[in-house]
């Protein structure tokens, strides 16, 4: 069984910084969920209105609808998703055993930051506040991978590889 990793964390955590070098590193797939999001969810967090459960649904069914190709194909992968809700993470992890939930934590005071200096990306600093808010950080019956977003990545990468060696099976 191939373990499909769902690298978690509000808006500037580092969930593509460290899925991309996670996948590298296992030597599979990787898909940036935020690629995912239908044009109107891009164009609505631009103007700086956060997502309502509704605006999201439709993205995390996309997100599952990857892992389960994954999973069809018996193929291992890592996808980037917010995954800021405990319903958000049923939709896509829910049952499936294979999937494992690495968390980028970290304070909003470091995040705000990195969201400042960001340049190339759709989500503006204005909407952390909505995305801390929102934030259910998962919990123990989840088997999350809670990594400091206060270490570089390549120590983060390394957290989450120890993590998934560590993970019970099955």
């Amino acid at each position: 069984m191939k373990t499909i990793v769902v690298v978690m964390g509000v808006s500037g955590s580092g969930k593509t910084t460290v899925a991309s070098l996670l996948a590298e590193r296992l030597g599979c797939a990787f898909r940036d969920g935020d690629d995912l999001h239908p044009r109107e969810n891009v164009e609505k967090m631009k103007s700086g209105t956060p997502l309502t459960d509704a605006d999201r649904f439709p993205w995390l069914q996309a997100i599952g609808r990857q892992i389960d190709a994954w999973r069809e194909r018996g193929e291992a992968g890592v996808v980037t998703c917010s995954a800021l809700k405990r319903t958000y993470r049923d939709i896509i992890v829910g049952d499936r055993r294979e999937v494992a939930l690495a968390y980028l934590k970290g304070p909003q005071a470091l995040i705000h930051s990195r969201l400042q200096a960001r340049t190339s990306h759709f989500m503006p600093v204005g909407l952390l506040d909505s995305q801390f808010a929102t934030l259910q950080e998962p919990t123990e019956d989840e088997r999350p991978i809670v990594v400091d977003i206060g270490l570089e990545p390549g120590r983060i990468v390394r957290e989450i590889v120890r993590g998934l060696a560590e993970r019970p099976s099955g």
